[in-house]
């Protein structure tokens, strides 16, 4: 039986979405509708990507009896009211990141899944990606030694678009950019809350960070550091230096297609698009949503590979790093 996927938003990141999970078996994987705000803007992305059913409201698509699982990609500051109106519909969700504002808005999101008995990931899609599972493996045989420092870094020149740097859009570099490299570090040390963040970071006149710096210190000595930046383009790489060795994750360390481990290169190919994708290497989404059907198929109601802990983790880190920067959105003032 296919895992029937319904997409909340037209937008890009829903169209590359689109593109992924047609790269997975049908048999598997099917898009049975999709909603946006304007009901010619999801009959338009219907007939583009061939899906049956178009609404123009997402509470008809959280009414509708024939979805299995609900793919979130409107921008992040209407992730609570959106997961809130397809929890309360008892519909599955994989929502894309940040899971929200703030971790109270995270908490919210995480209690209603719970109350509701329905499955709730957040789409960090990369940590499903083949570099990441040979990260992990690697990592839990004990092949680096102990891991000693993780370095990231994610900077692209962003400040010409709205979402990016306008404060009521969840503009800033953190939850764009950063929450990657955050996803990183935390995923490298297993979900361990670090002892100490240090951030500095500057803002623009929007009130939201362009560039973040931030240094982590984790038990036993361990530390990780990353920055984020929407205003120049950074490296974009990370490094895991443990006492045995380094991997090293090349550019796009958020979609990672290679791996260099102890100086040798192995490549992690992806599929081809069959239409132009909105950004990098975005068929590597199809992992994510395969993890969601092999969850719904055992009957979980999260992932172990992003679980709640996971995303509530990446939101208290974010707000301290935010709180340490100066950035407050208004959905942290009530």
């Amino acid at each position: 039986m296919a895992t029937r996927w319904g997409i909340c938003s037209a937008g890009k990141i829903s169209h590359d979405f689109t593109v992924a999970l047609k790269t997975l078996p049908s048999e598997d994987h099917q898009v049975v509708a999709v909603a946006a705000r304007k009901l010619e803007d999801a009959q338009e992305f219907a007939k583009k990507h061939s899906i049956p059913q178009a609404y123009g409201s997402y509470e008809e698509l959280a009414r509708d009896p024939n979805i299995d699982v609900v793919y979130v990609g409107v921008i992040h500051p209407y992730h609570l009211k959106t997961c809130l109106l397809f929890t309360n519909a008892k519909k599955n969700i994989l929502c894309e990141k940040p899971l929200a504002m703030n971790t109270k808005e995270v908490k919210e999101i995480l209690a209603s899944a719970k109350k509701n008995n329905v499955f709730l990931m957040e789409a960090v899609w990369t940590r499903f990606f083949p570099a990441s599972v040979e990260i992990r493996k690697l990592l839990a045989q004990g092949e680096m030694g102990e891991v000693k420092m993780v370095r990231a870094d994610f900077g692209v020149p962003l400040l010409h678009v709205p979402r990016a740097v306008q404060k009521d859009l969840g503009g800033g570099a953190l939850l764009d950019l950063g929450i990657y490299c955050l996803q990183f570090i935390t995923m490298v040390f297993n979900g361990e809350k670090p002892e100490a963040v240090q951030a500095s970071g500057v803002c623009l006149e929007t009130e939201v960070d362009e560039t973040v710096a931030v240094v982590l210190k984790f038990s036993r000595n361990r530390m990780a550091m990353f920055s984020c930046s929407a205003g120049v383009e950074l490296p974009n790489d990370a490094i895991i230096a443990g006492t045995k060795g380094t991997i090293q994750i090349p550019c796009p360390m958020w979609c990672p297609t290679s791996l260099i481990v102890k100086g040798k290169e192995s490549q992690y190919p992806l599929p081809e698009p069959y239409l132009p994708l909105n950004f990098i290497n975005s068929t590597g989404m199809r992992y994510e949503a395969e993890e969601v059907r092999q969850c719904l198929l055992k009957g979980l109601k999260e992932s172990s590979v992003m679980s709640h802990a996971d995303s509530l983790l990446l939101a208290e880190l974010e707000d301290e790093i935010r709180r340490q920067v100066g950035v407050v959105y208004s959905q942290d003032c009530h």
